[in-house]
C-alpha cells in the first residue's frame, strides 16, 4: 500500500472512531415521576426531589430526563400513566403518594420503583419488609397515620375540655384506613367521641365543613391524604371560617395559615428518595435499599392563626414547638 493511502485510511478510521464510540454510548436514563397530586402543589417537593438528584451526580437534562405526570387527585388517571412509562421503557418509577405507589407496583415487577408514602408498604404489598424489601420497589415512609395518636393528644393540649373530635378523611385513599383505626383508638382510650367527615372532591370538602355548623365538635383533625395536600388553601381557609381548633399532618398547612400541624418534614422525605433515585439509577438494586422511615417529627404553630381564632397557645405547648410561624 502507498504511503499517501496508508495515511488516509489511517486518517478515516481515526475520523469514525467517535462515532463509533457515540454509538456504543448508553442512552440517557429516563426517570419517569408519578404523582399523586398537582404540580402547582408540589413545586417545593418537585425541587427537593432535583436537589436530592443532583447529590448522587444527576441533573435532569444533562444526564437524566424525568417525565412528569401529576394527577391532582384524581387517582383513577395513575394506572394508565403508569402502563405508559412500563411501556416506554422508563428506568426508573418515582412514585410520590399510595395511589402512585399502587399503581406502579400492579404495572410492572421489574423496573424499579422508588415511592413516597404515608401508610404501611409491607401490609400494602409494595415491599417484602422494611430491612429487606425484596422484588423491585424501596423508598420513603412518612408514617403519617401512625401519627394520628400524636395529633389527638395536641388535642387534649389545646383544648383539654374537648368531648367530641371531627376528622376529615378521604375515603378513596389507601392512607385513610391504618390512619383512621390509629385515631379510632386513642378516642376510644382517651374517652373522645370521633365523628368522621369524608371527602374526596373539592365539592365535598366545602360540604364536610358545612356539615359542622350542625355537629359542632370541639376540634378537627384532617387526615394526611395526598389529595389534601393539594387543597391545603382551601382547607386552612373553610377551617379557619368554622372557628374551629385544627391540627393538620403537615408543615405545608401551618404554613398556609393553619393553626397547628405535627409530622414528617415531606420536602426531605423528597430528598432522601432522590438519593435513592440516584444510588438505582447508579446500579445498586432496589430491594438491597432499606425502606427509609423518619426518625425526627415536626411541631410548627401559626401565632398569626392563633390569634385570629381568638385562641391562646398553652405556653408548655410553645415551648415545645420545632417552629413558630409570626
Amino acid at each position: 500500500m502507498k504511503r499517501r493511502e496508508f495515511i488516509t485510511l489511517l486518517g478515516g478510521a481515526a475520523a469514525a472512531w467517535p462515532f463509533a464510540a457515540r454509538a456504543q454510548q448508553q442512552p440517557m436514563p429516563v426517570v419517569g415521576f408519578l404523582s399523586s397530586v398537582s404540580q402547582a402543589e408540589t413545586r417545593h417537593m418537585v425541587a427537593a426531589f432535583q436537589r436530592g438528584l443532583g447529590e448522587t451526580g444527576y441533573v435532569d437534562g444533562r444526564n437524566v430526563a424525568i417525565e412528569y405526570r401529576f394527577a391532582d387527585g384524581q387517582y383513577d388517571r395513575l394506572p394508565a400513566w403508569a402502563g405508559e412509562m412500563v411501556r416506554r421503557p422508563v428506568s426508573l418509577i418515582v412514585a410520590a403518594g399510595p395511589p402512585a405507589a399502587l399503581a406502579a407496583k400492579v404495572a410492572t415487577a421489574t423496573i424499579p420503583i422508588v415511592f413516597v408514602v404515608g401508610f404501611d408498604p409491607v401490609g400494602a404489598g409494595l415491599v417484602a419488609s422494611f430491612n429487606r424489601p425484596g422484588g423491585n420497589a424501596t423508598g420513603m415512609v412518612l408514617v403519617s397515620g401512625q401519627l394520628g395518636q400524636k395529633r389527638l393528644e395536641l388535642v387534649r393540649d389545646l383544648v383539654p375540655k374537648a368531648a367530641t373530635v371531627a376528622m376529615l378523611a378521604n375515603p378513596l385513599s389507601p392512607d385513610a384506613p391504618p390512619e383512621i383505626r390509629e385515631v379510632q383508638a386513642a378516642a376510644q382510650a382517651n374517652g373522645l367521641q370521633l365523628r368522621m367527615l369524608n371527602a374526596s372532591t373539592p365539592g365535598e370538602i366545602e360540604a364536610a365543613f358545612a356539615s359542622l355548623s350542625g355537629q359542632r365538635p370541639d376540634a378537627l383533625l384532617v387526615g394526611g391524604d395526598p389529595f389534601y395536600m393539594a387543597r391545603r388553601e382551601d382547607i386552612v381557609r373553610l377551617a379557619a371560617r368554622s372557628g374551629l381548633v385544627t391540627v393538620y399532618p403537615f408543615r405545608e398547612f401551618t404554613e398556609a395559615g393553619g393553626l397547628i400541624s405535627y409530622g414528617t418534614n415531606i420536602a426531605n422525605s423528597y430528598r432522601q428518595a432522590a438519593i435513592y433515585a440516584g444510588r438505582v439509577l447508579g446500579g445498586v438494586k432496589a430491594s438491597d435499599l432499606p425502606v427509609m422511615q423518619p426518625t425526627t417529627f415536626e411541631l410548627v404553630i401559626n401565632l398569626k392563626a392563633a390569634k385570629a381564632l381568638g385562641f391562646e397557645i398553652p405556653p408548655t405547648l410553645h415551648a415545645r414547638s420545632d417552629e413558630v410561624i409570626e
